[in-house]
């Protein structure tokens, strides 16, 4: 077994036992980070293109995403037509039951070796976490996220609170963020009175969660000059068994 294949089993074994795992740039040969230069590069510039979130029930524009559905498999992985992003109201209480359609991700990001890279490689860690069968079809949805923040307005990158989100898996890669403070991740173990606060800051950093045993937020963002616009760039996935047809 190769170095890379005994980390990538670490990480299925501590996501099986911790029910989260918060892992640093390129920790796991599947996961992006800067060191892939040019395309990685190109995967982070794409944030520049995303449109503002027009379904945020609390009047905010402070989100811009895009959104892709994916349908994973024996056969690989493929892009499925763009649908609506639907969330019921008891995992989302703020924009719950309302079909929410946005920007296509960009083919060329989907298609890109990084992107492919992570998304197989996920599910297998997924599947060798699994503490019952896994799926042998899974319904991947792809998100990405710019929240924005002035010094007038904070930046609201999980306005519904503490939540899960109602599939089986969750992957939270951090991209970027600029002059941006706060932004403190928390998750909560269900059946645990703590919760674990930590703050992805380095390009590439991530989290996987368990949904059905893990609740997580992040506080809001604020510039750090006042006079300057502030983001902060993820790219959410969340793995769920898939439909049948």
């Amino acid at each position: 077994m190769s170095a890379g294949e005994d980390e990538a089993r670490a990480v299925a074994q501590r996501l099986a036992s911790d029910g989260f795992v918060r892992l640093g740039p390129g920790a796991v040969d599947w996961l992006p980070s800067p060191a892939l230069g040019a395309d990685w590069n190109r995967f982070a510039r794409s944030w520049e293109r995303l449109g503002v979130d027009r379904y945020m029930a609390d009047g905010g524009r402070y989100r811009r995403r895009r959104h892709a559905a994916l349908a994973i498999d024996a056969a690989g992985l493929r892009r499925k037509p763009q649908q609506p992003h639907f969330q019921s109201r008891d995992y989302n209480p703020l924009n719950g039951d309302v079909q929410r359609w946005f920007e296509p991700i960009e083919p060329e990001i989907i298609d890109s070796a990084l992107m492919q890279r992570m998304l197989l490689g996920a599910t297998d860690c997924f599947a060798a976490a699994s503490k019952t069968a896994a799926p042998r079809a899974w319904h991947v949805e792809l998100h990405q996220f710019r929240i924005e923040a002035t010094a007038g307005t904070l930046g609201h990158p999980t306005p519904e609170g503490m939540h899960r989100d109602g599939v089986d898996w969750v992957i939270v890669l951090f991209v970027d963020r600029m002059n941006a403070a706060e932004g403190v991740t928390e998750v909560r173990i269900a059946g645990e009175p703590g919760i674990d606060r930590f703050t992805l800051a380095a390009s590439g950093d991530a989290v996987l969660i368990d949904d059905h045993r893990v609740s997580h937020s992040v506080t809001p963002i604020r510039p750090i000059d006042p006079g300057v616009p502030a983001h902060r760039d993820v790219l959410v996935a969340t793995w769920g068994a898939e439909s049948p047809a």
